[in-house]
């Protein structure tokens, strides 16, 4: 790896950490700048996945204040999250790879479209709790729909943020940074035990994951401290352009 290369996935790392801390979507930074510096699309997310856990972990200690009083909640909705992920690490791991890179333009857009979405999502939750009609307990819901985004998770983390903030937003009556201390705990724990599968046994470059880990870890805290007042339009607008580009650079690749 040349100099200049672990420069750009430093700072990829550190602006993915502070993205997925503040809103989410920080592997559609990272995994297009990984393909495009030659590397796989399955050692890309496997790297990413290991790499971003540091920076998930960071970005959650960050939001503690907001997950004050939530650790019961916390560790129930874990659960869940967990199991998820090492569903996605197995289908990432038992499909072939051409079925992998036949899939991720898709989930690419997806993840893109639901970041275009978001604060249209985001208003009518808003709306809905000043009309009185907030999500209440749905607890079973809530849980079975983090097992689906675990899964998600564990396959391509693109986003998975975006989605636990849109279905929790809906379905739970509490207030959304204190969601947001949620959501990063979950992409946390997703992050984690997919890396640690991924660690053992699948293609992995492991400069690539302490570059992307050092960075992500800052990039964890300056989104924690500091990411809330980014202009979400100019975070979402980055992440929408990098998010093409991926997709493009994938089609053309395939």
């Amino acid at each position: 790896m040349e100099w200049w290369e672990a420069l750009v996935v430093f700072l990829a790392g550190v602006w993915a950490g502070t993205i997925n801390t503040v809103v989410g979507s920080g592997t559609l930074v990272t995994f297009p700048v990984l393909v495009a510096l030659g590397y796989s699309p399955v050692t890309a997310t496997t790297s990413n996945a290991i790499g971003l856990a540091p920076g998930t972990i960071s970005g959650a200690i960050g939001y503690r204040h907001e997950l004050t009083g939530q650790g019961r909640r916390v560790a129930r909705y874990a659960v869940p999250s967990a199991l998820g992920a090492v569903c996605g690490t197995v289908l990432l791991l038992s499909l072939p790879p051409n079925a992998f890179e036949t899939v991720v333009p898709v989930l690419v857009g997806l993840a893109v479209v639901l970041v275009i979405i978001q604060p249209r999502v985001s208003l009518w939750v808003a709306r809905r709790r000043e009309a009185g009609k907030g999500g209440g307990s749905r607890d079973g819901l809530v849980l079975f729909l983090i097992f689906l985004v675990g899964i998600y998770g564990g396959y391509f983390t693109a986003a998975q943020g975006v989605m636990l903030m849109a279905f929790m937003g809906m379905l739970l009556t509490d207030p959304l940074q204190r969601l947001n201390g949620i959501k990063n705990v979950l992409a946390a724990v997703v992050n984690v035990v997919a890396g640690i599968v991924y660690a053992f046994i699948a293609p992995v470059s492991w400069p690539v994951v302490a570059l992307l880990a050092v960075g992500s870890t800052l990039g964890g805290q300056l989104g924690a401290k500091i990411g809330r007042r980014l202009p979400a339009p100019v975070l979402r607008g980055v992440i929408v352009v990098v998010g093409i580009a991926a997709i493009v650079q994938l089609v053309v690749n395939g």
